[in-house]
């Protein structure tokens, strides 16, 4: 058996913790740059709001129905969800986390008596540890625990687990195509055409058949639907291949050093991840950006790539070449809206092929990037960073509404007066 736990509604359970006003009011957490709508309350749900819907076009339900809203603090989001994980994990012994407010339990082994405790007890404990609620939802396989989770939303304990066939094959009989995992919207209308509208509907119907029209993924749900797992387990995520550290401006820029911050930290960003995951990069692309939607205005869009004469996780390399990179496409006489950075090439350090014409390309700045990652881990990001990087940045995100970040700053802990 598989269980899947499941944060409600993350980033509004995260900012009611420590603003307790907002609990039983319409709450909505918004984007980057207070763009759009990324996590609703049930309140807000409730009275209309529809998920990525821009904040501009909501003033008139915000204003009548007293709406707040929230920047998103993607830092406390984060500690939040590792003090999630960390519960769970303390918990049982297998989990393998899914998102930033999801994770799945290998109950191999258990009897369903144990499972129901232990199911029941993560749901008391994780809201007891960090004050997000969360529901539990247990099944022979990833999808139908996915499938449980969302069932348990309508069960006053926020559990649900279909260990019986009966009670499994009720559950497909209502749950609509379109909610299941892996099932877009394109399955969802292709599908529709052919009357297959329910989870049980894609079980009743031959294998074969479902293979043909979502072909290997819809093989794959076909035998997780019946309780077979597809899906294999994930206990440390994959390195990645690719990896972007991009965001849009907080206003648009047309000075070349106030854009070069914000691609020093990018490079920057993409640097931190490599060292994390052990890898080095051998690519570098940087892109750059106006404002497509402003048609009163110029437009102009480019991006540079570099190979690199050895792949690296520097910060120093990265940023350099990044910088190199950036001012061989930037144009005066344009307003720039985003710049990113993207590398590429990706393999382990250990493995990293040399340069006869670079000295010491391999190790170059390693013990002074693990210094620095250190230093940065203690006393928080960007403590010591590149001088390119710069302080009081003008592209920084526009976060008017954003809550402090009570649990990784110490001037934002929260104050007890007695």
């Amino acid at each position: 058996m598989i269980a899947l736990v499941d944060c409600r509604n993350f980033y509004c359970s995260c900012e009611r913790v420590f603003d307790p006003r907002l609990e039983n009011k319409p709450l909505v957490v918004l984007s980057n740059n207070d763009g759009c709508v990324i996590s609703r309350s049930e309140e807000a749900k409730a009275v209309g709001v529809k998920m990525g819907v821009p904040v501009f076009e909501i003033k008139r339900l915000v204003k009548e129905h007293g709406i707040e809203i929230r920047s998103s603090n993607y830092a406390l989001y984060g500690d939040m969800s590792a003090r999630v994980m960390a519960t769970v994990s303390a918990m049982v012994a297998e989990v393998e986390i899914y998102s930033i407010d999801e994770l799945f339990v290998d109950f191999t082994g258990f009897s369903d008596e144990q499972i129901a405790v232990i199911g029941r007890d993560i749901v008391r404990k994780v809201e007891k540890n960090t004050g997000i609620p969360v529901g539990v939802g247990v099944g022979a396989s990833k999808t139908l625990a996915k499938i449980a989770n969302k069932t348990s939303k309508k069960s006053p304990d926020r559990f649900c687990f279909l260990n019986d066939p009966w009670l499994t094959e009720e559950t497909l009989r209502s749950f609509p195509i379109q909610d299941i995992w892996g099932v877009g919207h394109r399955y969802a209308k292709q599908l529709g055409s052919y009357q297959i509208e329910t989870a049980m509907d894609i079980a009743l119907a031959p294998k074969s058949w479902i293979q043909e029209k979502m072909t290997v993924q819809g093989a794959r749900l076909w035998e997780e639907l019946h309780g077979n797992p597809a899906h294999g387990w994930e206990w440390e995520p994959p390195a990645k291949q690719h990896i972007c550290t991009s965001r849009s401006f907080g206003k648009m820029l047309t000075d070349l050093l106030d854009i070069q911050e914000a691609v020093s930290t990018h490079a920057a960003r993409c640097a931190e991840k490599l060292r994390k995951q052990g890898s080095c990069a051998g690519v570098l692309n940087v892109f750059l950006e106006t404002n497509s939607f402003r048609q009163d205005m110029a437009q102009y869009n480019n991006s540079a790539t570099l190979r690199l004469p050895v792949a690296t996780s520097s910060s120093l390399e990265l940023v350099r070449h990044a910088c190199t990179a950036l001012r061989a496409i930037y144009r005066t006489g344009y307003r720039y809206k985003k710049t990113g950075v993207i590398v590429s090439g990706i393999v382990p350090k250990e493995a990293v092929q040399g340069n006869l014409f670079v000295a010491n390309a391999p190790t170059r700045h390693a013990a002074l990037m693990e210094r620095m990652d250190a230093l940065n881990k203690t006393y928080g990001r960007d403590v010591v960073r590149m001088a390119s990087q710069g302080y009081n940045a003008k592209w920084k995100l526009r976060q008017e509404m954003v809550s402090p970040n009570y649990t990784t700053d110490e001037h934002d802990l929260p104050i007890l007066k007695a």
